[in-house]
């Protein structure tokens, strides 16, 4: 199908989709401080104060609309532990539709009982996604069921297209860009389809977290390419392949993709709340994180920027992790590892020489008699330029420094386990992780304990899924090889952190 050909479908299907039975014309709000702080016009797209505080609700309800009488009485299913879940229940119950929503054995309770809540019949199956969405298909084909794609359908690309069409409905000037996040890439679509058509000096700007970039590796390659491995902190748009469907809008008509950290999502819920006083989950933020980056790469002024705040579906524990990592995320605290004397007077005189900067974080224990190894944090006013400026004048005074402000395991861990060297014999460190569910402690107790000896074991919870886990195992003159095979068995997600210098520094 020619391209122009393409658009002109999707905005057809975009103008005839049915979503305001369900949903809301969300405001397009002035995000006025932060608009200050980056000199250009900021705009917010609410979609966070949907009835489910999500997009997701417009795709599944209009492709459910669009359903004969026969296909909604058989009833429909989806597969999901997040948003796309309430999207489908609550689309359901305003149709009358029986809709089953099947979701991993892991989903926390809380987002189980908002599907039931909704009037969504919840099945629980397999530990994972993957695990749910194989028991979906395969109760579709058995029971008749419609199967509602959560992004890979082109009816729930229209809908989530619709709020392109609000977008340029509520601001009739001129826009520099729309940023838009990206897991399987429905929304991306939608709004890139109807943008390109009606306005295509407007760029679209898809953003994906640096952990989960399958749209960019996409684009990279030329053709939809499988991620190896997904990072889960912005779950909403975890997704391992970009959608089929989406990536044939996609691959001509979005301008670029920016990927963001954990730190820098964190860094913008924390501007979201700051202008709205709502708090964004990591994925609904990402599309600001995404045009803060731009900016500062581009150096721009005066120009107007749209970001999608896609969701705001947050689990409440998670928010003292993202306060933890925002100063970082907005360059105002640097990390640092610094090697002191081991003498009276020794930190005082590292302390003057900071000058008047506050330390946020000093972590130190005796280690020998002639070094100590401290884990320090330092307020910045001006991000990586002072952090460099810091890092010179420390060697300068004659400070071994390694900043560790990039470095995730430090970050995650080490801060908190710094307490001198254990001297421990054949270690190596890896860093896992585990499914937030009964039993998956004891599952890799039992696959690795018998055999090899646990020197080290970190976990802290972060109102995820999953949990981040560091290990610390003996090798006991073993191969380790015979070790790999043995960490493979467990079934968990996994790398090896041996070589990090935190760990040199503080640990080993």
């Amino acid at each position: 199908m020619p391209e122009s050909t393409l658009l002109q479908t999707y905005v057809k299907k975009i103008l005839r989709a049915r979503v305001y039975d369900v949903a809301i014309e969300s405001p397009l709000d002035d995000a006025r401080a932060l608009s200050r702080r980056l000199k250009n016009r900021v705009l917010l797209k609410r979609e966070d104060l949907q009835p489910v505080f999500s997009f997701k609700l417009r795709g599944a309800y209009n492709k459910m609309a669009q359903l004969t009488k026969e296909e909604q009485q058989r009833g429909v299913i989806c597969a999901s532990a997040g948003n796309h879940a309430q999207g489908v229940a609550l689309a359901a119950r305003e149709l009358g539709i029986r809709g089953t929503i099947v979701m991993p054995q892991t989903t926390p309770d809380i987002k189980v009982n908002a599907v039931r809540n909704l009037g969504g019949h919840v099945v629980l199956s397999g530990d994972a996604y993957d695990d749910a969405y194989a028991h979906a298909v395969k109760l579709a084909d058995e029971k008749g069921y419609t199967f509602v794609h959560p992004y890979d359908d082109p009816e729930v690309i229209a809908g989530q297209g619709t709020i392109a069409m609000e977008i340029l409905r509520q601001h009739t000037g001129h826009i520099d860009a729309i940023f838009v996040p990206v897991g399987g890439g429905g929304i991306a679509a939608g709004v890139a389809a109807y943008v390109k058509y009606v306005r295509p000096e407007t760029k679209v700007i898809a953003v994906e977290p640096e952990d989960a970039a399958c749209l960019a590796a996409a684009m990279k390659a030329g053709k939809r390419v499988k991620l190896d491995h997904v990072g889960l902190f912005a779950d909403g748009v975890a997704v391992s392949q970009i959608g089929a469907e989406t990536f044939k809008v996609l691959k001509h008509h979005i301008d670029e993709v920016i990927t963001a950290s954990t730190d820098e999502m964190c860094a913008a819920i924390k501007d979201i709340f700051d202008d709205t006083r709502s708090i964004a989950e990591p994925a609904g933020a990402l599309a600001l994180a995404g045009l803060k980056k731009y900016v500062a790469r581009e150096k721009c002024e005066g120009l107007t920027l749209i970001a999608i705040d896609s969701g705001a579906n947050m689990n409440f524990d998670r928010l003292r992790h993202i306060s933890e990592r925002t100063e970082l995320g907005e360059k105002r605290e640097g990390i640092l590892a610094v090697t002191l004397p081991e003498k009276p007077g020794a930190f005082k005189a590292f302390c003057q020489t900071l000058g008047k900067r506050n330390i946020t974080e000093f972590n130190y224990r005796y280690a020998d008699a002639r070094d100590a190894h401290v884990f320090v944090g330092v307020q910045l006013r001006n991000g990586d330029t002072e952090r460099a400026e810091l890092t010179s004048l420390l060697e300068k005074k004659g400070y071994p420094v390694l900043d560790l402000s990039d470095n995730e395991m430090a970050k995650l861990h080490i801060r908190h386990l710094v307490g001198g060297h254990a001297g421990v014999e054949d270690e190596r460190l890896f860093r896992f992780e585990f499914p937030e569910r009964p039993g998956a402690l004891m599952n890799f107790l039992t696959r690795i304990e018998a055999k090899w000896n646990i020197s080290l074991f970190h976990y802290r919870n972060h109102g995820d899924a999953y949990g981040r886990v560091l290990v610390g195992l003996q090798l006991g003159g073993r191969p380790v090889k015979e070790l790999m095979e043995s960490l493979k068995s467990v079934g968990y997600p996994f790398q090896e952190e041996s070589d990090n210098p935190a760990y040199q520094l503080f640990l080993r």
